[in-house]
């Protein structure tokens, strides 16, 4: 079984612009999650010993960035959507594997075992065609930021819905209680597997009416009637969004 890892990285940001590019560190953002998500295990080819791994991107400043560190690129046209710009790249040949990991390319600090785990779900379920993950949500903040997605989980391992609302919602308004305790809400990591055919299925079809107002493009494949399995996992990758986290980022860089 091929897993390929695929990071798809846009230069535009509304809030935090160039960010792929930023490199306060000495690197890049791009650079550091590149490092980051080779270290996956399932992604190492056996016969080469690299990382079977490829930055997808319309801009030609990212890619020029790229060849500086070693990392492979994708050229593609504009997208909407990470899931969208993977799909052109297989689609048009350049990328040969039986499931595709799409890593965020503003994770700097993606856990590669998060990596090894969203494949393997595929690889032991033959039968489901996309696969993510979800890390227990603890305080009041996380929960009520849209911004945090939610994933509401059913008991056999299947995503039920996705959200930027607080879901579920709790009618007896004991949400602290549940909160300190063995909490029901889950934060949703930006993390997708896809089999190739699911993949290339997925996008054929125009955005749904719920992606469209959620904004999340896996409420697509939700709507299509398909399958989405979602492991938990301890702990959160944080991704890069504003000034503010990248300058966290920087910080906890430098104390290291």
């Amino acid at each position: 079984m091929r897993v390929t890892g695929v990071i798809p990285a846009r230069l535009e940001s509304s809030r935090l612009p160039g960010k792929m590019l930023l490199c306060e560190t000495g690197k890049s953002l791009i650079q550091h999650t590149w490092e980051s998500a080779s270290g996956a295990k399932i992604l190492q080819d056996s016969e080469s010993g690299e990382p079977r791994l490829l930055i997808a991107t319309d801009s030609l400043k990212i890619a020029a960035n790229a060849a500086t560190f070693g990392g492979r690129i994708a050229m593609t046209g504009e997208h909407s959507c990470g899931s969208d710009r993977i799909a052109e790249i297989v689609r048009r040949g350049d990328l040969n594997a039986d499931i595709i990991v799409n890593i965020q390319g503003d994770e700097p600090d993606i856990d590669p075992a998060a990596i090894d785990r969203v494949a393997s779900l595929l690889i032991d379920n033959p039968a489901v065609g996309m696969a993510t993950l979800c890390t227990p949500i603890t305080d009041l903040e996380t929960l009520n930021d849209p911004g945090n997605v939610k994933a509401v989980c059913g008991s056999n391992g299947q995503a039920l819905y996705f959200s930027r609302s607080p879901v579920p919602f709790c009618r007896d308004g004991k949400i602290d209680e549940l909160l300190a305790g063995e909490s029901p809400f889950k934060l949703h990591l930006g993390i997708y597997a896809y089999r190739r055919q699911f993949l290339l299925e997925m996008t054929s079809r125009p955005p749904s009416p719920l992606e469209n107002l959620e904004k999340l493009e896996q409420l697509r494949a939700l709507e299509m009637g398909a399958t989405i399995l979602i492991a938990e996992v301890a702990h959160r990758s944080v991704g890069i969004d504003t000034p503010a986290d990248y300058a966290r980022f920087v910080a906890s860089r430098r104390a290291a």
